[in-house]
């Protein structure tokens, strides 16, 4: 997950963790904690589509924010 792409793109679109919650009908905290993986939460693949629709992201963009390899 590549969180700086996806806070990236919701800063274009004029949005904070509060309007991508609620437009994804998840809490604060649970959006945090998809972004930040933390304990192995991730985005659903329906939550992926709707992020994607809401930012008009393109296939490549989806690859970059969500399938992201963290390095070590």
């Amino acid at each position: 997950m590549n969180i700086n792409a996806l806070r990236s793109k919701m800063a274009l679109y004029g949005d904070n963790g509060g309007d991508l919650a609620k437009y994804l009908k998840i809490s604060r905290t649970t959006l945090s904690s998809k972004m930040n993986e933390t304990n192995g939460a991730e985005f659903t693949q329906g939550e992926i589509q709707k992020i994607k629709e809401r930012y008009n992201l393109n296939s490549k963009e989806v690859d970059e924010i969500f399938f992201d390899e963290k390095v070590s």
